[in-house]
């Protein structure tokens, strides 16, 4: 089913790019920096947010294909619109070392294993802690917020070579981190075109 867009978004979108010339971006990135800047209203994203179009296109075909998405907090959940999400904060508990948030991630790891989208605008000791297991993720959206861990843990996220979203600065939250899984929600599905005959032959 198309989603039906408000026509308060349609014209908060028109307004954001008479402020922002977004036409440069290709298409899920475009899609990705307009739908954070949106949620914030916040233009300085553009620059912030760092992003790799070749990512985000395997992990778009990931979400639609059925992968599933883990939240760090149900604001994050709550945020994100016309799919279920997995989130385990209410089953963990803190330790010595561990955080609420951490073992949340651990447990939703055994959960779902490998291959899901991770989404993450809260804790920066969630995303600390899921880049120390062996997640293989589809993606990691690596938005959390704050002036403690949150500029050293998403710096790791880009350092570990998985496949993420992250920014650069202190700046994110519930709100941005589901608005940049929304984007690849929303983002139409291209259906790929038929082989070639000459394809065909060289796997017959």
């Amino acid at each position: 089913m198309n989603r039906v867009v408000h026509p308060i978004e349609q014209e908060s979108y028109r307004r954001l790019r008479a402020r922002l010339d977004t036409s440069h971006f290709p298409p899920l990135t475009r899609a990705v920096v307009e739908r954070v800047i949106h949620s914030a209203a916040d233009l300085d994203y553009a620059s912030d947010l760092v992003l790799d179009e070749g990512q985000l296109e395997k992990a778009h075909v990931a979400l639609h294909a059925g992968a599933p998405v883990v939240v760090d907090v149900e604001m994050v959940g709550a945020g994100i619109t016309r799919r279920e999400t997995v989130c385990r904060l209410r089953d963990a508990e803190s330790g010595p070392g561990l955080t609420r948030s951490a073992h949340a991630i651990r447990l939703a790891h055994e959960q779902v294993g490998p291959g899901a989208l991770w989404v993450i605008g809260n804790a920066p000791t969630a995303l600390e802690e899921l880049l120390t297991l062996d997640a293989a993720p589809a993606l990691v959206i690596g938005l959390p917020v704050g002036f403690v861990g949150a500029v050293e843990s998403k710096a790791a996220l880009r350092e570990s070579g998985l496949p993420a979203v992250s920014n650069v600065s202190e700046k994110g939250g519930s709100a941005v981190a589901a608005a940049a899984l929304n984007a690849l929600l929303y983002h139409p599905v291209s259906h790929p075109a038929a082989p070639s005959d000459s394809q065909s032959e060289e796997k017959s």
